[in-house]
């Protein structure tokens, strides 16, 4: 009688994918969107570098002492890699301005991307390295955030336990560990950063854009701990007392919560004919929480369809998905105080819409969060869930608004898939806009078009230092 050959253990599964997988593996596809995610990305790191979180940040590590071959964006402060890969991956996330995939789980996989960054500059690789990083730390990240059955949000968990399991792969690649080193330092990474919803539920505040960074963070430290030979569980996502059996303990509506582990490693890519996740992830054409898109998308179309005035409205009807009615319209998001909050807070988003006839990060200025003549503004939207929109969820992100006007008029208007969608995508030339927005005053407009042409060719270059150059303000003040 034949013996049974033991369980193979994911984590083994992806680690020998991640070390196998070369540059030349990539499709030119996925390469192009590589580069487009990080011409996002730094864009949102320079705006981001002037919120006041950011700035904490990076007074607190300056007061740690800095001394290193790794460089912060926009201060040019010196430090190791571990410190870079977070004070960075923070000023992508600190205007919640960057991309976003939501299946049964919601990710912004680029919270990641800063860790092989800061590996590349500390361990001078190239261009080349950092895109095959990037395009892996998307899919695993985009696939863990498919798996559940729920996902781990909806019995109150939030995604930065699923990022510690993606980060360390795309660091390590970096490092070029070999596959028993990346199968440590995923469970070094993923053993530390199992994380609670309240950072997103109900009054947020600076951990809302500080969760994920920081499985970033762990993902560069557990690299380099297990490139020296620090262990750490290879049973972290399937074997005892790992990710599933934790989870399998916890009931959803009368049935015990689980995962699709095939379908996390099922038709990994391997070749430039392969389809690669990177290809299906969004970014944000508003600076706001990702299921606030459609409904702010149909608001602007119907107000500017019909020239419709703030003092004309009556009230402002919102239909979404379950999960955004909680998350964005819950009691706090009617009085936010702070620009987390206001950011998760559709109410506010549509009255300063509505009002302003733009949503911009100046909208997220506290003097205009804290703009009492926005509450009566608030108070006309009423949010609430769509049973048929449920359905089409996540493949479609449907929602209706509804404006009734004083004189007793109504408009409808209805948008499934918001701007900056894989399938309306934003081009080269509207992130540019966004890039210049949001970098303009901090490194100036003519410093913002010479990045961007560094990071639309970065795979020819064999060091990253110009890239931090270009990052890095003038004065190096802030």
């Amino acid at each position: 009688m034949a013996e049974h050959s033991p369980k193979r253990l994911l984590s083994h599964v992806i680690a020998e994918w991640a070390c196998a997988l070369k540059y030349e593996d990539l499709s030119p596809t996925a390469i192009e969107a590589a580069k487009l995610f990080w011409f996002d990305s730094i864009g949102c790191a320079l705006g981001g570098s002037q919120q006041d979180d950011a700035r904490i940040l990076l007074k607190h590590y300056r007061s740690m002492g800095g001394d290193g071959n790794a460089t912060a964006f926009v201060s040019g402060f010196k430090t190791n890699p571990v410190d870079a890969a977070f004070l960075n991956g923070h000023m992508i996330r600190a205007m919640d301005y960057n991309d976003i995939y939501w299946k049964a789980d919601p990710c912004h996989p680029s919270d990641l991307i800063a860790a092989p960054l800061a590996l590349c500059e500390s361990e001078g690789l190239s261009g080349k390295d950092l895109i095959l990083s990037t395009v892996i730390a998307y899919e695993i990240e985009m696939r863990l955030c498919e798996i559940g059955r729920p996902g781990v949000r909806e019995y109150g968990w939030h995604h930065a336990t699923l990022s510690a399991f993606a980060a360390p792969v795309a660091a390590g690649r970096v490092l070029n560990l070999t596959p028993e080193q990346m199968v440590s330092a995923i469970g070094i990474s993923a053993s530390r950063t199992f994380c609670p919803g309240a950072v997103t539920a109900g009054k947020l505040t600076n951990m809302k854009n500080t969760v994920d960074p920081w499985a970033g963070r762990m993902g560069a430290e557990s690299a380099l701990l297990a490139r020296e030979g620090f262990s750490g569980p290879e049973h972290i996502i399937d074997g005892k007392e790992g990710l599933f059996a934790v989870f399998k303990h916890v009931q959803y509506k009368g049935q015990p919560a689980g995962f699709d582990g095939k379908a996390l490693v099922a038709d990994l890519p391997r070749s430039s004919k392969s389809h690669y996740r990177i290809l299906d992830c969004g970014m944000k054409s508003f600076p706001i929480e990702a299921l606030s898109h459609a409904p702010l998308t149909a608001m602007m179309k119907t107000v500017k369809e019909h020239g419709i005035q703030a003092n004309d409205v009556k009230e402002i009807k919102v239909e979404v998905i379950a999960r955004a009615a909680d998350i964005l319209g819950d009691p706090h998001k009617y009085r936010p105080d702070s620009k987390e909050t206001a950011d998760h807070s559709l109410p506010y988003c549509m009255a300063a819409g509505l009002v302003d006839g733009m949503v911009t990060p100046l909208q997220f200025k506290e003097e205009r969060v804290l703009d009492k003549t926005l509450i009566p503004i608030m108070d006309k939207v009423k949010v609430v869930a769509n049973e048929e929109f449920e359905a089409l969820f996540p493949k479609f992100q449907p929602s209706r608004v509804t404006i009734t006007t004083n004189d007793g008029k109504s408009h409808s208007t209805r948008v499934d898939v918001p701007k900056g969608d894989p399938r309306d995508p934003m081009t080269e030339d509207e992130i540019a806009v966004k890039f210049t927005a949001l970098g303009g005053d901090v490194i100036d407009k003519d410093q913002c078009k010479k990045l961007q042409k560094f990071i639309m060719s970065i795979e020819a270059a064999d060091k990253l230092d110009r890239l931090f150059e270009l990052a890095t303000a003038c004065t190096r003040s802030s």
